[in-house]
C-alpha cells in the first residue's frame, strides 16, 4: 500500500455513506444530507448512478468494482485537505461494504480518531433487509449473511462457514452468490446445504431489490441453481421450519413452542417471561437425569460430545437442582 497517503495534521471529514437498496424512498435522512453537505463524492460506477440526481455542482470521482482501496486512499487524500468527502456503498457501509478497507488504510497511514481527519459511519439497509422485506418474514429466527466470492477470502474458509451454518440450521442469505466468471461457487453451496437440509428447503432469490429491474424468484434447495442469479442477487435460504404461504416466506419465531397460537394462552409446563421447559437450565436437568452416557446424548443433540461431558461433569447445586427439575417435570 505504498501510495497510501501521509497523514496531516488537519484535514476534513470522511462520511461512509450507506445508500440502502438505490431507491431514493429508502436512502435515510441523514445519508441524503451527508450527501449534501460533500465536496467530494467516490463511489463504485453503479453506485454513483443510484444517486446522480443529487450530485449537481460535486466533484464526482467513479471506480471500477475492484478499486475498493483506491476509493479509501482518494477519500483520505481529500479529507487531508479539508475537504468533506461522501464515499458511497449500497447497502449498509459496514456490511460487505466500504468501512473496512478505509479504516485499514486509515490506519496503515497512522490515523487515530483524534486526528484532523473526522470519519463518520451513515448505516443504510442491507440486502439482507431490503430482500426479507420484499418475500415476506424469513430472518425473524437466527440468521446469518455469507459472501460467495473468493476474490479476497479462500474458497476452505468459505466452504467451512457454509457447511457449520447449514449444520447448525441457520436461516443464511447468501451475497455475490454468482458472477460472469464465478459460476462454480453457487452449486457448491448448494451441495453443502444438502449434506444437512432437506431438498424441499425453502429458497428466495431476489435480484436489484427496490430497483427497475427487480426480481423474485421462489424455489427449492434442491432447485436453486436452475434459478437466474447473478451479482446483483441475494439467495435467502430457510431453516428446518421456513415455508412459503400465499407468496410469502416465513421463519417462526418459535411462539408455538410456548402459546397456543390461536388462543394466546401459556402451554402446559410452560410460564410468560421463563426459558422454555427445554431452555438451558431444563436441559440441562434432563441431561443429568437421563443416566445415558455423554457420547450418546451428543449424537442425540447433535453436540460436541466434550461439550456435554463438561455439563455431566458439573454437579447441579441443590437450589437449582430443584428448580429444573420442577421445569422439567412441569
Amino acid at each position: 500500500m505504498s501510495d497510501t497517503p501521509n497523514l496531516a495534521s488537519a484535514g476534513g471529514k470522511i462520511m461512509l455513506v450507506g445508500l440502502g437498496p438505490g431507491s431514493h424512498d429508502h436512502l435515510t435522512a441523514r445519508a441524503r444530507a451527508a450527501i449534501a453537505e460533500a465536496d467530494t463524492v467516490i463511489g463504485y460506477v453503479t453506485y454513483i448512478r443510484l444517486v446522480a440526481d443529487l450530485l449537481e455542482g460535486k466533484e464526482v470521482i467513479r471506480k471500477s468494482m475492484t478499486e475498493e482501496l483506491d476509493r479509501a486512499i482518494e477519500a483520505f487524500e481529500r479529507a487531508r485537505q479539508g475537504k468533506k468527502v461522501a464515499l458511497i456503498s449500497s447497502g449498509d457501509a459496514g456490511v460487505y461494504g466500504m468501512a473496512g478497507p478505509t479504516f485499514e488504510v486509515l490506519f496503515q497511514a497512522g490515523w487515530t480518531p483524534d486526528s484532523g481527519v473526522e470519519v463518520e459511519i451513515i448505516p443504510g439497509a442491507s440486502a439482507l433487509n431490503t430482500c426479507a422485506a420484499l418475500v415476506g418474514a424469513p430472518l425473524t429466527h437466527d440468521f446469518c449473511a455469507i459472501s460467495l466470492s473468493d476474490l479476497l477470502t479462500p474458497w476452505p474458509t468459505i466452504a467451512r462457514r457454509l457447511d457449520a451454518v447449514a449444520y447448525a440450521d441457520f436461516v443464511v442469505a447468501l451475497y455475490n452468490p454468482k458472477s460472469g466468471r464465478r459460476t462454480g461457487q453457487i452449486v457448491e453451496a448448494r451441495r453443502l446445504f444438502l449434506r444437512h437440509r432437506r431438498p424441499d428447503t425453502p429458497v428466495a432469490i431476489v435480484k436489484s431489490a427496490y430497483r427497475p429491474k427487480q426480481r423474485i424468484e421462489f424455489t427449492t434447495l434442491e432447485k436453486m441453481t436452475d434459478c437466474d442469479i447473478g451479482m446483483l442477487s441475494t439467495v435467502l435460504i430457510g431453516n428446518s421450519n421456513t415455508f412459503i404461504q400465499h407468496g410469502l416466506m416465513v421463519t417462526p419465531r418459535g411462539y408455538r413452542n410456548k402459546y397456543d397460537v390461536e388462543s394466546g394462552a401459556t402451554r402446559h409446563g410452560e410460564q410468560a417471561g421463563r426459558s422454555l421447559s427445554t431452555g438451558l437450565t431444563g436441559w440441562r436437568a434432563g441431561l443429568h437425569a437421563s443416566g445415558r452416557s455423554a457420547a450418546e446424548l451428543a449424537a442425540e443433540h447433535r453436540l460436541p460430545e466434550d461439550y456435554i461431558a463438561a455439563l455431566l461433569a458439573e454437579p447441579l447445586d441443590a437450589a437449582q437442582a430443584d428448580d429444573e427439575t420442577a421445569e422439567v417435570e412441569a
